[in-house]
């Protein structure tokens, strides 16, 4: 079920890069955030073997970069679909990178093989993000 969620988000995805006029311009400095803030995220994550609380500052530092992010593509016209995306990454409530702090808080340490579950799945996911800035139209593409 998580796969098909994950292919229909890819098409539709793909289908509103398609109409990017109705889209904001790519923005060099969204996508490399977003790149940045991928590995970052997914080398934390592989330290939840290790306590939580060794690593609560990096995670809060973590989630504070992320937060910045956001609010950074909240300030750009016609971005909704990628505020969406990075809200759904960051929700506590969620299975994406939100979810896993959440949990790792909760239970203190994490087993190996949910761990690498979860860094593949919260990379395609930082992916689909970075994609979508990739395909937008890029500002000197664009006519008057």
């Amino acid at each position: 079920m998580k796969s098909l969620k994950i292919h229909v988000a890819a098409i539709i995805i793909t289908v509103m890069a398609a109409c990017s006029p109705l889209m904001s311009p790519f923005d060099q400095v969204a996508y490399t955030q977003v790149t940045s803030l991928k590995v970052d995220a997914l080398n934390l994550m592989g330290k939840a073997t290790e306590p939580y609380s060794s690593h609560e500052a990096e995670v809060k530092d973590l989630q504070i970069k992320v937060d910045k992010a956001i609010e950074y593509d909240k300030h750009r016209a016609n971005n909704g679909i990628t505020i969406t995306m990075w809200e759904l990454l960051n929700a506590p409530d969620k299975h994406l990178l939100g979810g896993y702090f959440v949990r790792w808080k909760e239970k203190s340490t994490l087993d190996t093989a949910f761990i690498s579950a979860q860094k593949k799945i919260v990379g395609k996911a930082f992916d689909q993000i970075a994609e979508l800035e990739s395909k937008k139209i890029k500002p000197s593409e664009i006519k008057p």
